[in-house]
């Protein structure tokens, strides 16, 4: 019987689909940790207090990045070459979202606007981060190798999540409400076409690893494109709402280590 936590299971049991998932995992989170550290060197004088909390954020993904390389290691396996068709980060910025890294590799300071941009992203896409690792939170938490690294991942990105929340609020409050609602649509709308195609070419590059018949690919395909099918009609609006997060000044300090992992 096909289900999630088969799913899961399957994928993390075989070597090759372990080796593939941890290094688009691993990928991904250090491309994030690249992108917060220019970030936070770049944040323009007024808002030289949101720097820590940048950087905080950057060091967390970098952190997940070694996590998922350890796992790796830990396997006596070495990362493969990241297929560019299911480069998350890189097909976002492809599709305009967040600041393009030639802007990121100059040394000039940000502007608020842009500052805006980066937090609208990161709204976005650590909706969908935080969702993703609950859901797999749920699937494996009991796995003997991944479970505690997914449980250490989840609670950061619930972090972030909160922060985006924070500090979008108070920007708003500053008066760049209709910049903020405006980029936030932008952003969840061409967040939620990466990533179907992004799921798609990952399950396609998993089933041919572990040789799934082509009526299984093409159950996964149509759960995947019913999934987008919601997320455009309606689901997109849950990453683009503000309410005051429970958890207060979630990055306000150092980066939470992970020594068992790394």
């Amino acid at each position: 019987m096909l289900s999630a936590r088969s799913l899961f299971q399957e994928i993390l049991d075989n070597d090759e689909s372990f080796r593939l998932f941890c290094s688009i995992a691993a990928g991904g989170e250090s491309q994030g940790g690249w992108e917060n550290g220019r970030i936070a060197a770049l944040v323009p004088p007024g808002e030289r207090a949101l720097a820590p909390k940048i950087a905080r954020h950057g060091a967390d993904e970098d952190k997940h990045a070694r996590i998922f390389n350890a796992l790796l290691k830990r396997r006596g396996l070495t990362p493969v070459a990241v297929p560019p068709e299911t480069d998350y980060t890189m097909l976002l910025e492809r599709n305009g979202i967040g600041l393009a890294h030639d802007r990121l590799e100059r040394d000039e300071p940000l502007c608020a606007r842009d500052v805006i941009v980066y937090l609208a992203h990161s709204r976005v896409t650590e909706q969908r981060a935080a969702e993703q690792m609950e859901r797999l939170l749920r699937h494996v938490a009991g796995h003997p190798e991944v479970g505690k690294a997914v449980r250490v991942i989840s609670h950061d990105e619930d972090n972030h999540l909160a922060y985006t929340y924070e500090e979008l609020l108070r920007f708003a409050a500053a008066g760049h409400g209709r910049l903020i609602q405006r980029t936030l649509r932008a952003c969840a709308l061409a967040e939620i076409r990466v990533h179907r195609d992004v799921s798609l070419a990952v399950m396609a590059h998993m089933g041919r690893i572990l040789g799934w018949p082509r009526t299984r690919y093409a159950l996964l395909a149509a759960g995947i494109h019913a999934v987008y099918a919601y997320e455009r009609l309606a689901g997109w609006r849950r990453m683009v709402t503000l309410r005051m997060p429970e958890r207060r000044d979630p990055l306000g300090g150092p980066a939470t280590p992970a020594h068992e992992f790394a």
